[in-house]
């Protein structure tokens, strides 16, 4: 999986595990809390993106259990999950280091400066 890219919701997951195994709606409320609130992962998302993550390797189920009536899966990262998202949050640090160079030289040469109807403001 070298080289390629995550998906959105699939980074997020792994994020969520990368400190302690959880279950599904404790992988949602961690979501929420590293994006800030900005985030919001749905059920079916969610689910897709652990039964892709399972089938990748990149988690396992930790254990399960019975509440209420209802399974529980918890989830935990695996080695490889872990070596994955090291790897994409160095990808990610690259761009945003590129996208700080860009800014940085367009300041000097008033690229970035703002325009209203074509004229410099």
């Amino acid at each position: 999986m070298a080289n390629r890219q995550l998906q959105e919701p699939s980074r997020l997951v792994l994020t969520a595990l990368a400190d302690a195994p959880r279950h599904g709606y404790a992988i949602v409320q961690e979501v929420l809390a590293i994006s800030g609130g900005r985030t919001k992962i749905l059920t079916g998302t969610l689910y897709t993106a652990l039964d892709r993550l399972l089938q990748q390797g990149l988690i396992r189920i930790d254990h399960e259990e019975t509440v209420a009536g209802r399974m529980r899966r918890t989830f935990a990262l695996t080695e490889d999950g872990r070596q994955v998202l090291g790897e994409e949050t160095e990808r990610l640090r690259a761009g945003v280091a590129e996208a700080d160079r860009r800014l940085a030289l367009g300041r000097g040469t008033g690229l970035g400066t703002p325009r209203l109807n074509g004229a410099t403001a």
